[in-house]
């Protein structure tokens, strides 16, 4: 049951007429005058909101309004395709393709980005300090079930493209690019170094 407004005092009548004439209608053929004995809280909510006309409907079209075009984030892999090639084309074809077998690699499963980080620092710059050119990191695809709230799974997947671009390894990193699925597909990545 809703409870009923108390009703203006006739010093608040006053006050209100006024503030009401001191004011200037936005929209003046709207605006109908109160009367000087209605109540302005009343007369604002039981005052009738006019209707938008419908546009006129045509055979064929659509009853429901088009849904939003959702624009999903590009993948690691595909982030790293669109990326410049900086390596010889013939090298980097066969790298993709998973014909140069990687010289070390890297198991970075189940560590945090905490512990992953300073590991993956150590390990390219010893794999560049020996000389070695192609090292394989294997990140891991992530886990899909985080429980009720939506996330992005694969951190380190995520991460660590950005880490190999980044001070100290993004100068001795030439190239990075997703691996191929007999070296760990989704979840690894080729680095390529520099010599």
């Amino acid at each position: 049951m809703r409870r009923r407004r108390k009703l203006l005092s006739d010093e608040d009548r006053e006050l209100w007429s006024r503030v009401a004439e001191s004011a200037q209608p936005m929209h003046p053929r709207r605006n109908t005058p109160l009367p000087p004995d209605a109540d302005p809280v009343e007369a604002a909510s039981s005052r009738p909101v006019p209707a938008k006309p419908l546009p006129a409907f045509r055979v064929g079209q659509s009853a429901l309004p088009a849904k939003p075009v959702v624009q999903r984030s590009p993948s690691p892999a595909e982030r790293l395709a669109q990326s410049g090639l900086r390596m010889d084309a013939k090298t980097h074809r066969k790298m993709t393709q998973g014909k140069l077998k990687p010289e070390a690699r890297l198991d970075l499963h189940g560590m945090t980005l905490a512990a992953a980080h300073p590991e993956l620092i150590q390990f390219i710059l010893s794999c560049h300090a020996g000389g070695l050119r192609l090292v394989l990191v294997i990140t891991g695809k992530g886990r899909g079930d985080h429980g009720p709230l939506p996330t992005r799974p694969g951190a380190l997947r995520h991460q660590v493209p950005h880490w190999l671009h980044t001070a100290p390894l993004g100068l001795v990193v030439q190239q990075v690019s997703a691996a191929h699925f007999r070296h760990g597909g989704e979840g690894a990545y080729y680095v390529y170094l520099r010599r």
